[in-house]
């Protein structure tokens, strides 16, 4: 077995994961504070349209990033413009399907916790002078702490398990754009099954151990 055609998926495939996770972690907790306990009217389609990657095949979500991102887009051609590549089929555009993916699912864990923290006390803090900034600091984020590392731990493990939406933006090419579950699947596609076994003990061995950790976390 060629060890550096072995590791490349899975460095990769864990890279990509903590570039994307640590994006949707901000992004999710923003949100997430945002709509706690939010009363406006379109709520609700704000909130759908958050959690819709969730329910889209992964798929469609790498078409219509395709589309957005891809070299007939103003984005694509922008970007290309700026740095002389397109954005598709690079590392990055594997980030960028992983964050799409990973979002909804840190989004949903973080917003439970935000809204179990007791409104009373933040409005004792605010009574008392505290600021905004304060009130998150030293309240909401202590409070949902527990939730925020659960959905900071399940938005990686989503993003690593990516498949679609990453083959579709970011496709397959060894050593730059294969991760684990492209990976996987090519070597199937070819009938290897030691490879395939290999890498799946290997995905199934870090997705054990990250869902072990967010459950700890959220006191399963």
């Amino acid at each position: 077995m060629d060890w550096n055609a072995f590791i490349s998926p899975v460095l990769l495939s864990v890279q990509i994961s903590f570039t994307a996770s640590l994006v949707v972690f901000v992004l999710a907790a923003g949100a997430a504070h945002r709509m706690a306990g939010a009363r406006f009217r379109g709520r609700s389609a704000v909130e759908t349209l958050l959690l819709l990657p969730l329910v889209l095949p992964p798929t469609v979500v790498g078409f219509i990033l395709l589309v957005l991102l891809g070299r007939r887009s103003w984005i694509g051609q922008g970007f290309e413009w700026l740095f002389h590549q397109p954005i598709v089929f690079t590392w990055g555009a594997g980030v960028i399907a992983a964050i799409v993916v990973a979002f909804p699912l840190a989004y949903r864990t973080m917003l439970v916790g935000f809204e179990s923290v007791d409104r009373s006390l933040k409005d004792a803090a605010r009574s008392a002078g505290a600021g905004e900034w304060q009130v998150f600091r030293y309240i909401t984020m202590p409070l949902a702490s527990r939730s925020l590392s659960a959905g900071y731990i399940l938005g990686f493990a989503r993003a690593l398990g990516e498949f679609g939406a990453t083959l579709m933006i970011a496709g397959n090419i060894p050593g730059r754009t294969q991760t684990l579950p492209t990976a996987i699947y090519m070597a199937v596609d070819s009938g290897n099954q030691i490879w395939v076994w290999s890498w799946a003990i290997v995905m199934i061995a870090l997705s054990f151990g990250m869902l072990l950790w967010a459950n700890r976390y959220s006191g399963a």
